[in-house]
C-alpha cells in the first residue's frame, strides 16, 4: 500500500514511475520469443518436412480466421445492455443519434412511435423497495415517470405519477402491472400538456387567479383535486336545512372535515364548501392544500376584477360591459321592476313575485361570475350569469324589455362562454322554454357542438366547449358591428 501511495505522489508531481520487475519481466519475455522463433526456423529450414509445415500453419490460420469472423457476426459480441428505469437519455447522447434497444425476453418492446400521457395514482405498503417495484415494472413496458408526488398515509403511501407510456399500451394494461408490482386502489386517467407543469407551480397559479378574483376559488379547487364535485351551502341556508342531509355541515370547525371522499371546509362568509369524488378518497396533502386555498381567499375579501368594455349600439348609444357583484343588488333589482312578468317568467322559469330573492346568491361572486350591461347613466339594464353548479356550468340572462333586440344578449351569452373555456369548463347548459326561440338562435350562433333536451315544455340546451382552446377565437368573436347582431336573435335577451 505504501509503495502504490508513493507511485501516486511522484505520478501527482510530475515525475515518471519506474517499474524495474515488469522491464526483467518484458526483457525475458523477448529473449523466450527470440529463442522460440529461431527454433521454427531451423525445423522448418534444415527439416525435411519443413514445406509441408509451412502450408499447415497457413491453413490452420486461415481456418482459426474465418470461424472468429463467423461467430463474432451470429453472437455480436456486445456488453449486456443496461435496465432501463424509464431516465430519458442524456444531451449527449440524443446528438449522437438513436441506439439499438436490447429488451428483456418476455417483455414488448416499444416502438419509436406516438406516446400518450397518463396520470395514475396507486396505494403501497410503506416499506423499502415497494416504490423501485413500481419504476421497475413501469421501465419494463417502456413506460416513462415524467413526474411523482408522495402523500403518505397512516397505513401505507398513495404515489400519484405522470407517465408517457407508448401509445399501444392500455391503461388496462398498466393497472395490471401495477397490481402485480404490488400497487393497490389503482386510478388512472388520460392527461394533458397542462399536467406538465410541476406541482409547486401549478399550485401558485392556483393561488394567483383566486388572489385576483373571488370567482376562482370553486375552479381553483376543481383543478387542484381533480375531478370533482364542489356545492357551497350559504350560512343563512344552514338553519332551514337543519332536517336534511346537508344539516351535518352545521358543525364542520374552521380547520375543516376530511371524510374519505368528502372535504368540508368553511368558507369566507361562513359557508360551508363541499368538495366530493366518488371514486377516490382525499389524502392529508389535499385536504392541507384546498384548507390553503380557502384560507388565502377568505383573508383577501370579497374582490373581482373592474375591467370593462364600451359598445356603440346601432342607435349610436354607448353601453358598458362589466363584471358584477353583491354591490350590483339594489341596480338589479331596480331592473326587475322596470322587466315585464313576461320576461322574468322566461328567465327565472317560474313565479316572479320573490326573484329579487335570487339575486344575492346569483350576484356572489362565490357562485360563479356575473356581467352586467351599464347605461352612460349608470343604470344596469342586462345581466348575464355564469355559474357553478357543481361539475357543470349554467349561463342564464335577462335583458330589460326596452333594451332587448339590440344584440346586447348576444353579446353578454359571448363573453359569458369566453370567461367559461377561460376557466377550463368543458361545457355550459342554458334553460329555457322550449318556447324561446330567440335563445335557441343564440346558442347557435356560438357555432359550437350542441345538445338538446326537452321535458315538460323546458329546455335544455348544452355547448360542448372541450375542443375548443382558449387562445383561438371563437365562432361569436368575430369584429363585427353591434348592429349586424341585432336582427339575428331578436329574444335571445329571454
Amino acid at each position: 500500500m505504501r509503495a502504490d501511495l508513493s507511485d501516486v505522489t511522484r505520478t501527482k508531481h510530475g515525475r515518471p514511475v519506474h517499474h524495474w520487475r515488469r522491464d526483467v519481466v518484458e526483457l525475458a519475455a523477448l529473449f523466450t520469443a527470440v529463442a522460440v522463433a529461431d527454433a521454427v526456423a531451423n525445423m522448418v529450414g534444415h527439416g525435411p518436412d519443413g514445406p509441408a509445415l509451412l502450408v499447415i500453419s497457413a491453413v490452420v490460420l486461415l481456418a482459426t480466421v474465418g470461424f472468429h469472423t463467423w461467430w463474432a457476426r451470429r453472437h455480436e459480441h456486445a456488453p449486456p445492455p443496461l435496465p432501463d428505469i424509464g431516465a430519458r437519455p442524456s444531451a449527449v447522447a440524443e446528438q449522437a443519434g438513436p441506439t439499438p434497444s436490447h429488451a428483456a425476453p418476455g417483455h414488448p418492446v416499444a416502438p419509436s412511435g406516438a406516446t400518450t400521457l397518463w396520470r395514475m395514482r396507486t396505494t403501497v405498503r410503506d416499506e423499502p423497495g415497494s416504490l423501485a417495484a413500481l419504476c421497475m415494472t413501469l421501465a419494463e413496458r417502456r413506460v416513462d415517470i415524467l413526474s411523482l408526488q408522495a402523500h403518505p398515509l397512516a397505513d401505507g403511501t398513495v404515489d400519484e405519477f405522470l407517465l408517457r407510456a407508448p401509445e399501444e399500451l392500455s391503461a388496462a394494461e398498466i393497472t395490471r402491472s401495477i397490481a402485480r408490482a404490488g400497487g393497490s386502489g389503482t386510478w388512472i386517467e388520460r392527461a394533458d400538456a397542462h399536467d406538465l407543469v410541476d406541482a409547486p407551480t401549478r399550485i401558485l397559479g392556483l393561488a394567483t387567479r383566486t388572489a385576483l378574483d373571488a370567482a376562482e376559488l370553486p375552479l381553483a379547487l376543481r383543478h387542484l383535486l381533480g375531478r370533482c364535485t364542489i356545492r357551497s351551502l350559504p350560512a343563512a341556508s344552514r338553519t332551514a336545512a337543519r332536517d336534511d342531509e346537508a344539516a351535518p355541515a352545521e358543525g364542520t370547525p374552521v380547520d375543516g372535515v376530511l371524510e374519505g371522499t368528502v372535504l368540508r371546509l368553511k368558507g369566507p362568509e361562513g359557508e360551508v364548501i363541499t368538495v366530493e369524488r366518488p371514486y377516490l378518497p382525499f389524502t392529508p396533502t389535499e385536504f392541507a392544500r384546498a384548507r390553503a386555498l380557502v384560507e388565502l381567499d377568505t383573508r383577501l375579501g370579497p374582490r373581482i376584477p373592474r375591467s370593462q368594455d364600451v359598445l356603440t349600439l346601432p342607435e349610436g348609444n354607448s353601453i358598458t360591459v362589466r363584471r358584477a357583484d353583491t354591490a350590483d343588488v339594489e341596480a338589479a333589482k331596480a331592473m326587475h321592476d322596470r322587466c315585464s312578468a313576461r320576461t322574468l317568467g322566461m328567465r327565472y322559469h317560474g313565479p316572479v313575485h320573490d326573484v329579487d330573492r335570487y339575486l344575492n346568491h346569483l350576484l356572489s361572486p362565490r357562485f360563479g361570475r356575473t356581467l352586467a350591461v351599464q347605461t352612460a347613466s349608470g343604470r344596469i339594464v342586462g345581466i348575464g350569469h355564469l355559474l357553478w353548479d357543481g361539475d357543470e356550468t349554467e349561463i342564464a340572462l335577462l335583458v330589460e324589455d326596452e333594451w332587448q333586440r339590440r344584440g346586447i344578449g348576444s353579446q353578454l351569452l359571448g363573453r359569458l362562454v369566453t370567461l367559461a373555456v377561460e376557466a377550463g369548463c368543458e361545457s355550459v347548459y342554458a334553460v329555457t322554454q322550449a318556447s324561446n326561440t330567440g335563445m335557441v338562435a343564440a346558442m347557435r350562433g356560438l357555432g359550437l357542438p350542441l345538445d338538446y333536451q326537452i321535458e315538460e315544455g323546458t329546455l335544455v340546451i348544452t355547448a360542448r366547449l372541450d375542443a375548443t382552446p382558449v387562445s383561438s377565437r371563437l365562432p361569436y368573436d368575430h369584429a363585427r358591428p353591434l348592429d349586424a347582431r341585432a336582427g339575428e336573435h331578436q329574444q335571445a335577451e329571454h
